[in-house]
This record gives C-alpha cells, structure tokens and sequence, in this order.
C-alpha cells in the first residue's frame, strides 16, 4: 500500500469513528483486498464495508422493541397450526403482518372462544411489526386496567394515558376474560375507554376478545359506554371472527390420551 492509499485509509477510519460506525482497521483492510482481488465496485465496497454492521445495529433494534413490547413469548405465522382449524385461512394474517393496517392506523378487532389460537396470531403480527420498525406494546386488560387504576390514584392518570396513546401498536389480550370489577373501581369501565379515545385515529389497536359486540355492555356495566368504545374501535376496523374447535383443548386432550 502506497503512502497516498496509506493515508486515505487512515482517514477512513477516522471518518468512520467520528461517525460512530464501528468498523475495525482489519474490517476496512479485508475490504480494500477485495477490491484489488475482484475488482469491486465503490457500491459494491460499500456494501460489504457496511452492510454486517447494518444488520448488527438492525437486530439490536428490533430486539429492543421486542423488549419494551412485553410480549408473552415468540410467536410466528409459521408456527400456527393452519391445518387444525380449517375455518382460519392464512391470507387475512398474512395482509396484517405487512403493517400496512398500522401505517393507515386502521384497528383490528379479533373475535373468537377461548383456545382457538387468537393470541398466537396476533402476538405473532405484534412482533412482525417490530421488525418492521413499530414501537409496539402487548398487554393485556386485567394489565391495562391495573395500570390504570394505579394512575388514577396516584394522579399520573394523564401521563399513563399519554403513554398509551403513543404506542403505534397497542395491543389488549384477553378483553371480556373476566368481568370489569366496578365495585373495587367504579371508573373501571370510563378508563378502559379513555385509552381506546386517546387513540382514536391516531394509532392503530388489535383487541382480542372472546365476547361478541353485543355482549359488551354487559362486560363494561355500562350501554352507553359500550356503544361509544365500539364506535371508535370498529370504525374502519378489520374485524375477524374465529369459529370452531379449541386447539388449546385438543392438545390437553392428545397428551393426555
């Protein structure tokens, strides 16, 4: 290596350490060989100089919004079992896992009996959305509710709603799984609202549910309300009702046999 190319490269990596990029003196020399050995391109160089350490900070990223996203545990498409319940075809799931729904801010409410796959599938389009770079957040109502009632009594309730309503993604798990217990919060049913309202338009929620929209009212203790929360959630939603046998049941059911 001449003086001139010396230097050049000297000031490369300084470049690059300014620029916080960490690619090592040995990184850059095996590069610069393979452009004296294959006549690489400059975009060519650039993108086996870059490229790994791209998809390093890319995969920190999306580990770091798995993170924050709470999520029970992974969950893919690939892994559901599409061939048990013939009533589930793949194509709506396959739609929502491009995060095109998030990016129009479109809600997605999925309606289905308890064990026939409802939080696998949309955990596993929660964490397809990670990937795709969306701040995303898997919670579930009990969860949600006692945040909720946490902050009303500290009288952070303004804040906590704030957060909510940033996420681009919120998804509630388990919504009508148990009832609302108005007599230990009376204001249960107004703050469960509160958060569909704070993201109205604005970000995009998925609701699992195992209760039917005309069963709302009941759950929430409250007609009026529940009409009011089923407005702002359906609007434009997508909404997917499951039918058939338990997956969850069968599979007790075959292991135990």
């Amino acid at each position: 290596m001449d003086r001139k190319t010396q230097t050049l490269r000297d000031q490369v990596l300084d470049h690059l350490r300014v620029l916080k990029i960490p690619v090592t003196d040995a990184a850059l020399d095996h590069v610069l060989a393979l452009v004296d050995r294959d006549s690489l391109s400059v975009l060519a160089a650039f993108d086996r100089l870059l490229g790994e350490q791209a998809a390093r900070r890319l995969d920190r990223a999306i580990g770091r919004r798995m993170k924050l996203a709470h999520f029970v545990e992974p969950k893919t498409l690939e892994s559901f079992d599409w061939k048990f319940n013939k009533t589930i075809t793949r194509a709506p799931y396959e739609q929502l896992a491009t995060g095109d729904f998030i990016r129009r801010h479109v809600n997605v409410v999925l309606v289905g009996q308890s064990g026939v796959g409802k939080s696998h599938l949309m955990q596993a389009i929660g964490q397809t959305a990670c990937a795709l770079g969306y701040r995303v957040l898997y919670t579930t109502a009990a969860q949600l509710l006692a945040q909720l009632t946490a902050a009303l009594a500290d009288r952070t309730l303004r804040d906590t709603l704030r957060r909510y309503a940033n996420w681009q993604l919120l998804i509630i798990d388990e919504w009508g799984f148990d009832r609302v217990e108005r007599e230990h919060c009376p204001q249960a049913a107004h703050l469960l609202y509160k958060v569909v309202a704070s993201r109205y338009q604005k970000g995009s929620t998925i609701l699992i549910t195992n209760i039917d929209f005309d069963a709302w009212a009941a759950y929430l203790g409250d007609a009026p309300l529940a009409m009011a929360m089923l407005d702002r959630l359906v609007d434009g939603a997508v909404v997917i009702k499951i039918t058939g046998p338990s997956y969850r049941a069968h599979r007790v059911q075959t292991a135990t046999s």
